[in-house]
Parts: structure tokens; sequence; C-alpha cells
């Protein structure tokens, strides 16, 4: 039987990265690529080492689409050794100043295709499987001016740890990956000007950094991956500090 990664959002960002990491690091057969952009998937898979990339062009907020890595995992005998649900995105603004359609895409892609795709690839996961979520440090707080994505990563975040519970005596891994600023392409879809807040552009880290630590995470079975000492320090504070406190007086947008 052969082994398998299975790598959403591919094309780009934490998901490239995930890619390219899996393939140096792990004996997989193949790696499952899945996203929209066959054309950058095609030029991140060319200068793979080691493992096989099958790409899967899919549209994430569509359940036809996300069916088609289920429907191909049924006609394969595949051991999935790692799904990771990089997949997702936000857009900076008020709630009343994004259109229903920017917000409900992002509810679509962060909240129900992640739980959908997850749901439809647990079958084929087993004794030492590695589940590995893509949630954010905004899942921690509320953040005004990044409503609606803020809600969906904390969705994330609870989501994957109640499923690390739940998976346990099967030895399968869950861990989310909550990352601050990352220098990926992110902001330039999620910002009206393609920049970052100017607070987060301070916090930024390097999205290879990022997941060689969430792999070794995983690894190490391990429930959550907070990458940098200042993304730590926001958790920690957002646990003893009174959200209303924290909301008074930080500047968000």
């Amino acid at each position: 039987m052969k082994k398998i990664a299975i790598v959403t959002g591919a094309s780009s960002g934490l998901g490239s990265h995930f890619v390219r990491q899996l393939d140096l690091k792990y004996n997989l057969d193949e790696i499952w690529m899945v996203a929209r952009r066959e054309n950058k998937m095609k030029k991140i898979a060319s200068k793979l080492k080691k493992t096989k990339a099958i790409l899967i062009k899919c549209d994430l907020s569509n359940l036809d689409d996300i069916n088609k890595t289920s429907n191909k995992l049924k006609k394969e005998k595949a051991k999935v050794m790692f799904l990771i649900n990089s997949a997702g995105f936000g857009k900076i603004g008020s709630f009343h100043e994004l259109s229903l359609e920017e917000q409900m895409a992002m509810i679509d892609v962060n909240i129900k295709a992640l739980t959908a795709i997850t749901y439809k690839v647990l079958p084929y996961l087993s004794k030492g499987s590695k589940i590995i979520q893509v949630a954010s440090s905004a899942a921690f707080l509320p953040q005004p001016g990044f409503n609606v994505y803020a809600a969906t990563k904390a969705y994330v975040l609870h989501f994957s740890k109640a499923l690390s519970v739940e998976l346990k005596s099967r030895n399968i891994g869950v861990l989310a990956l909550c990352p601050g600023p990352v220098k990926t392409e992110f902001f330039e879809i999620a910002s009206s000007d393609g920049k970052p807040l100017d607070w987060k552009a301070k916090f930024m880290v390097n999205a290879k950094d990022v997941v060689a630590k969430a792999l070794n995470d995983a690894q190490s079975n391990k429930m959550e991956s907070v990458y940098s000492f200042y993304m730590k320090l926001l958790k920690i504070s957002s646990k003893i500090i009174p959200h209303e406190l924290i909301l008074k007086y930080f500047k968000w947008n």
C-alpha cells in the first residue's frame, strides 16, 4: 500500500512549503497537491526531489470538487500519512465594509471545506498518521477589522484540539498550526492595498521556518504549534488579560 500526503492550498503560501518539506524529509510515494491554480502546482511539482506529485485541481468552496479527492482515495490503495489542510484566506475590513460574498467565502473555505476534507480523508488514516490544520494566531482572540477571518480560525483551533483527543486512541495526531503574520501572498489578497497592517508587518516571519516547526511538533504529538516569541506571548496574554481590555487598548485597524 503506497504512502501518501494530501496538502490543500498547495499552490502557494504555507501549502507550497509543506509540499517541499514533505518531499525532502519523509519517505512518501506520492504527495497529492490540492488547489485551484494548476499552473502554480505544476511549477512546484517540477522541483520536487524524491516524491511523485499528483495534482488535483479543486475549488474548495465547491463540495463536488472536494469529492474529487475522496473519490480518488476510494479507487486507489493508499495510506494517508499526512493530511495538511493549508487552504484558506482572509479579508481585512470591518464586518459592514466587506461584501457578504467575501465573508461567506471565508466561512466556506476556512471552515466548511476543512471540515469536509478531514471527514472524508479520515477513514484512510491509520496508526502514526498526522493531521495538520492551519489555523492562525488570530484564533486566540477576537479581531475587529479581521472579524470573520479570526472567528473562522478560532473554529479551526477548537475543532482540531477536540479531534486530537477523539483520535488519540487510534494513535492519529492532530496539530493546530497557529502562526502570526507570515511572508506569503496572503496579505496581497487580504488587504485592499496588498500590504499587511503596520503592526502585523513588524512581526512577519518566514514560511519555511513555520512549516519546519509544525512538522517537528506534529511528530512530537503536540496539539498546537505556535511560532515566534511574540505569538506565544499573544497566546498567553489572551488567556490572562480579559479580551475587553485587549480590544479597548489595541489598535486593530
